[in-house]
């Protein structure tokens, strides 16, 4: 790519940072009103939505098609009748307007908006309101780490020393017997929100994160996140990126990710 061509996309990708950050922004509002109000239903895969993920969904990109209406636009709540997508522009954004919903309906405040900005398939900006902190958590390779536009200092805030870990709840015996020496070694934090949990690993929160009940819109933020702070993040089985098809009913894709001495730890074991 010579360096007109990379002005230019970078200029279109500030373009989109801008844009999401304020799309974001004017759903807070509403989030907050609905949070622990909003009547919830259960969907036929065991997982709860309310009226708000729609509207939210429908805002946010209501809002981004009016700059960039040539992009793809993906959404955890698109009707599983839908066809499947597929990806043809180069820009495509990937939404879960409320993630932990369980958390978001019962007024537990572990929950989140995930928004994610792709370039040819891969995460290349996030977006995570964490709800618990009123922070919009955002960032990217080569751009950092940023909580409400003001730089992540990781290395401040790393917790190696506590050896917290994020984990997701149910898990079968065959995912969880591996395991058991580090549940024995490190304290577990399981919120219910995988966008929050990865996020957390993204400022050091937590040592690392292992989850097997996550899919692309839980993630793609987070996946920007973390790889802008450097971390090693692992699929273990294929990977959805680059992203070529979207569909509302997408298999799982676990991983995990965390510190160096972390993912050492996992593949020694």
């Amino acid at each position: 790519m010579n360096r007109q061509a990379k002005s230019q996309i970078d200029h279109q990708v500030r373009h989109r940072i801008n844009a999401g950050r304020v799309a974001i922004q004017n759903q807070i509002a509403f989030f907050m009103r609905q949070f622990g109000e909003v009547i919830s239903e259960w969907k036929e895969d065991d997982t709860r939505v309310t009226f708000a993920d729609f509207a939210i969904s429908e805002k946010v990109f209501a809002e981004l098609r009016k700059d960039f209406p040539a992009d793809d636009y993906c959404s955890e709540e698109a009707s599983p009748l839908d066809e499947e997508q597929t990806l043809i522009a180069p820009f495509a954004w990937i939404i879960d307007p409320i993630d932990g919903t369980n958390n978001y309906a019962l007024g537990c405040p572990f929950c989140a908006i995930s928004l994610a900005l792709l370039f040819n398939g891969e995460p290349i900006y996030g977006f995570i309101y964490d709800h618990s902190s009123k922070e919009i958590l955002e960032g990217g390779p080569g751009h950092g780490l940023l909580s409400d536009q003001k730089k992540i200092d990781r290395d401040a805030m790393v917790a190696d020393a506590q050896t917290m870990i994020g984990l997701h709840f149910p898990m079968s015996l065959k995912q969880l017997e591996p395991l058991t020496g580090l549940l024995a070694k490190y304290r577990v934090r399981c919120i219910g929100s995988g966008a929050l949990t990865a996020s957390y690993v993204a400022t050091g929160y937590l040592t690392g994160v292992i989850d097997y009940k996550v899919k692309v819109w839980d993630i793609a933020a987070a996946y920007a996140l973390c790889r802008s702070v450097g971390l090693t993040w692992t699929f273990i089985e294929d990977s959805p990126f680059p992203l070529k098809k979207f569909h509302s009913q997408m298999d799982f894709s676990p991983y995990y990710a965390g510190s160096a001495s972390f993912m050492a730890e996992l593949v020694s074991d």
